[in-house]
């Protein structure tokens, strides 16, 4: 981080040079210039991009550094390589789009040094926080909390309730403090203040719209949603619970393009596809395509499409010049905590997963399968904002693994991101590794840095090793995943992964954390092996005359032999199917009488015969 102050200063006359590597300090410089208090600026970073600069990429809304200082493309739009989508592609020439330009007016920087340069950076966001606090109060108070009415302005919302939300955001991390450590080492703190008093009531002063109730459907009340209908032909008409159909899972995706385009592509009858909602890159707005109580096409996995609710965010999961924003994690996390107290969704990782953890039906689409959210999205920060681990606050982070590994334990593998930097190989076609943070651990054939990566049979029918693709998901084990430990030397601890012991770099238990109440299964007594499916369907005499049987397709080339041991998730699931009312019959839900266990058996998830097992 260059810290030579340049450009001309729109506020006090400048503090002198920060220590070098020092954000904390940096920050202190740039609010003591424009006058802007020290944590209403170091507040609105956090909420902003957490204190991160993100090596001067970009995210997903087109937003720059620690301040989030916007550019979009003002309605350009180019090609692309998958999974590494351009900025913001729907961006318009609307001057909350472009606040980098307005930074640049204040502070005479350049644009292109706004973006890339941390201080300048803190500078911009200083900058405008002080012309917005003169517009409205038409003063610079010392007062923290006579400056809301900017920081909400500083969100660049349309309406009322999203600016209330990003500041209200900001308070509280002011209010309450917080501590993290940056991808580059660096810890940031701001010290707790409880007697900041919002200004609340400046709010008013912006004379942003106030969303009517009915854009919010299914939605919880401080998000704002619409409801646009997914073409009929992309979903099923259901009555999901009160059929007796459950809501179990909810799917996350990325759209791997902008908001608009994934709207207008589950609109499209062509597309065969659909998700019940889709999140703005901002977290300004959600859509809503299907509603709860019918079945979208999502996951790629009809049965998982059966029991699951499927969110589609903005953004690529390759994340190559992107970045996902702290708006649309804590956006997209009310909403999943809103649908899992409407469903009775558990909040944990065998229940809110993403699409790279859903396996294809049928072994000849696993090449095919999806891999969105990706190795960028943070399980960490997104669990924590769930509010069902205070061991991963994104305000106090650092890791909290470590302990004594034993063997047949259940462990969950909790790297901590931002210090996880991984090298992840991206072609498209030309191929480029990129090592970044990222959210899961590599499994290897053996105890040693150099040993090859673990083959999944689905993927590598030729046995051929795993490799670092981005798109060979077969051997990476997510953050919040649980497994079995079959081994420990040294630095590294063996799993029971996907029918093989693999091996994961865990010094003193680091990556990893104890799961003492997991249900862990295995081989029935007397058995050889389990079959292993990746749904829960009846039986074929199960059905009624006249109905089409759905095909429980086992993965033959999977092994679940006796000795291993995989996590399930609490409760065994009944078989179940379903077929939409057509115009000469009901509705019709078709139930067996086995159970299945669902099993974190590799990076996907699958099912075993529960009458095969035993816990």
């Amino acid at each position: 981080m260059a810290l030579v102050l340049g450009g001309a200063a729109a506020g006090t006359a400048r503090p002198s040079e920060a220590t070098p590597g020092d954000f904390e300090r940096a920050a202190e410089q740039a609010a003591a210039e424009f006058g802007v208090p020290k944590d209403v600026l170091l507040g609105v970073s956090h909420e902003s991009s957490w204190w991160e600069g993100n090596q001067g990429r970009p995210s997903t809304k087109g937003g720059y550094g620690p301040m989030h200082l916007t550019d979009t493309t003002s309605g350009k739009t180019y090609a692309h390589r998958p999974g590494e989508g351009p900025v913001d592609a729907t961006g318009t020439d609307d001057p909350s789009e472009h606040t980098v330009q307005a930074a640049a007016a204040l502070t005479g920087v350049a644009p292109q040094t706004l973006k890339s340069d941390e201080l300048q950076n803190l500078r911009g966001g200083a900058a405008l926080l002080a012309a917005y606090q003169r517009q409205i109060t038409r003063e610079i108070s010392p007062d923290p909390g006579n400056w809301y009415g900017a920081v909400a302005r500083y969100s660049q919302a349309a309406d009322t309730a999203t600016a209330a939300r990003f500041a209200d955001g900001v308070f509280t991390v002011i209010r309450n403090g917080g501590q993290r450590v940056r991808a580059d080492g660096q810890t940031v703190s701001l010290v707790k203040r409880p007697a900041v008093r919002p200004a609340t009531s400046q709010l008013a002063s912006l004379r942003l719209r106030t969303l009517p109730a009915a854009a919010v459907p299914e939605c919880p009340t401080e998000l704002n949603c619409r409801f646009v209908p997914a073409a009929a032909s992309n979903y099923q008409v259901s009555a999901r619970n009160s059929n007796g159909i459950d809501v179990d899972y909810i799917v996350i995706h990325d759209i791997e393009g902008p908001y608009d385009a994934g709207i207008s592509w589950f609109q499209d009858p062509s597309s065969g596809v659909s998700a019940h909602y889709v999140m703005k890159a901002d977290g300004s707005a959600a859509t809503q395509m299907v509603a709860t109580k019918d079945i979208a096409f999502h996951a790629g996995n009809y049965w998982v499409n059966l029991h699951g609710v499927g969110i589609e965010m903005e953004g690529y999961a390759a994340q190559g010049p992107t970045w996902f924003t702290p708006a649309q994690y804590r956006a997209t996390a009310a909403l999943v905590s809103y649908l899992a107290r409407r469903f009775d969704v558990p909040l944990d990782r065998r229940h809110i997963v993403g699409h790279d953890n859903v396996l294809p039906p049928r072994p000849a689409r696993a090449p095919d399968a999806h891999w969105d959210p990706g190795p960028y999205w943070d399980w960490e920060k997104f669990m924590a904002l769930l509010g069902t681990d205070d061991r991963a606050e994104p305000e106090a982070e650092g890791g909290a693994g470590g302990g004594n590994i034993e063997i047949g334990q259940a462990v969950e593998i909790a790297p901590e991101y931002g210090g996880n930097t991984q090298a992840v190989t991206v072609c498209d076609p030309k191929c480029r590794t990129q090592k970044q943070p990222s959210n899961f651990l590599y499994v290897r054939t053996a105890p040693r840095a150099d040993a090859p990566l673990v083959s999944d049979p689905a993927l590598h029918s030729d046995g051929a090793a795993g490799t670092e693709r981005i798109d060979d998901w077969g051997a990476t084990a997510m953050w919040g995943q649980e497994f079995v430990v079959a081994d420990v030397r040294g630095d590294w601890t063996a799993i029971w992964f996907g029918g093989q012991k693999g091996w994961i770099h865990n010094p003193a238990g680091v990556h990893t954390r104890p799961v003492p109440d997991a249900r862990i299964v295995r081989p029935a007594s007397g058995a050889k092996s389990v079959s292993v499916y990746t749904t829960a369907y009846p039986r074929a005499d199960e059905y009624p005359r006249g109905v089409v049987v759905s095909d429980q397709t086992r993965f033959t080339m999977y092994a679940f032999p006796q000795g291993q041991a995989y996590v399930a998730a609490r409760t065994p699931v009944g078989a179940d199917d379903f077929f939409p009312a057509t115009p000469t019959r009901a509705e019709v839900v078709v139930t067996g009488d086995q159970k299945y266990d669902v099993i974190q058996y590799s990076r996907r998830l699958a099912t075993v015969n529960h009458a095969e097992t035993r816990s």
